[in-house]
């Protein structure tokens, strides 16, 4: 979608056609700068919000916790910076392409859901074969110990999660990165920044870690994909959001019949949130 697009406030006019090198160099440490601009400020401000709160004799519960992340991280941390580099830009949300869904949209959104949870199946048993560790997102083993707040995040994957983290990564991300590379590599670059995020959101040893962002990798693809195929930020929005809600309602109906040993560590490692 991106390489349709041309903004006039395009900071490689500079970058001669001719230079091919240096302006993939840009894009990719443009991208890299976003997503590392998104975690911080999110961070920022989720520390600021509990300081201030402690401050003024409020108890941080776990419940209250994930609230400020949503909140503060994945709503205005991702969805500022997004904004705010689409303003830097001088473009307006037809960069990114949001409308309503038409059948033909609605249909890629069913298909893109089956296809992350197929891949998610063919890596469970790909890492069960090879008897590899994965690394538990700490998100999921909150929600393990306080099952209210899955039921506070089916929802927010929808509203908050799904368009915070697609509005960044495939809508601002991915398409900056397609303005300076073909969009197969500019679909991987911007999964793989994706995944990378989610290093710190992950507990256990760092090759563990690495296991669980390598499977995080794969739905990813698809909502990028997803997007290429659309230019419709709306599917791969709802796609995500869709497939966190259901990670997270079958982690809450095991635990209320199955007891936390049920779930299979695969699926607590490859929350995408």
């Amino acid at each position: 979608m991106s390489s349709e697009l041309n903004p006039v406030g395009d900071t490689d006019e500079s970058a001669s056609p001719s230079d091919p090198v240096r302006k993939v160099l840009r894009a990719f440490a443009v991208a890299v700068l976003l997503a590392a601009v998104g975690i911080g400020v999110g961070a920022v401000l989720v520390i600021a919000a509990v300081i201030a709160l402690t401050l003024a004799g409020v108890s941080i519960t776990p419940l209250l916790s994930i609230v400020l992340s949503l909140a503060l991280a994945t709503g205005v941390g991702f969805g500022g910076v997004a904004l705010g580099y689409l303003r830097y830009r001088g473009v307006g949300l037809e960069y990114v392409g949001i409308a309503v869904p038409s059948l033909r949209e609605i249909a890629f959104v069913v298909a893109g859901y089956v296809a992350s949870f197929a891949l998610l199946v063919v890596a469970s048993i790909v890492i069960s074969a090879a008897n590899a560790d994965t690394a538990p997102n700490t998100v999921a083993e909150t929600g393990m110990q306080n099952p209210e707040i899955l039921l506070l995040l089916i929802p927010a994957s929808f509203l908050l999660i799904g368009p915070g983290e697609e509005l960044l990564y495939r809508g601002v991300v991915q398409n900056r990165l397609g303005e300076a590379l073909p969009v197969p590599a500019a679909i991987v670059l911007a999964s793989l920044l994706f995944a990378s995020i989610h290093y710190f959101s992950l507990s256990g040893a760092p090759q563990a870690r690495l296991v669980s962002i390598s499977v995080l990798v794969l739905p990813t693809l698809v909502f990028g994909t997803v997007y290429e195929l659309t230019d419709n930020l709306v599917v791969p929005a709802l796609i995500h959001g869709a497939y966190n809600a259901t990670l997270f309602s079958l982690l809450y109906i095991t635990l209320q019949y199955s007891g936390p040993d049920a779930m299979p560590q695969t699926v607590l490692s490859i929350v995408p949130l």
